[in-house]
């Protein structure tokens, strides 16, 4: 299997994940923007038909379905650890 082939499983995948997912899934989506990838990790908060928006903790990332290259569910963060003394 060509690199190519690999790679058009993956974005199948990857846009079947996020087919799938329910508004509050929590997710990670990788997207291709020019000569660089950027990660989305956070909540689905909105679906359109070419776009989904993932509330990051940086705030809201739109990120444009013809540009996912990967997407898979997260678990949930883990709990906040007790303070040092």
């Amino acid at each position: 299997m060509s690199t190519g082939e690999q790679a058009a499983i993956a974005r199948a995948r990857a846009l079947g994940v996020l087919h799938d997912a329910a508004i509050g899934d929590r997710l990670v989506v990788r997207a291709h923007h020019g000569d660089g990838a950027q990660d989305a990790l956070g909540d689905l908060v909105a679906r359109t038909p070419a776009t989904v928006t993932i509330a990051t903790r940086r705030g809201p990332v739109e990120v444009r379905l013809d540009d996912v290259v990967a997407a898979k569910p997260v678990p949930p963060p883990p709990p906040a650890r007790a303070p040092r003394r």
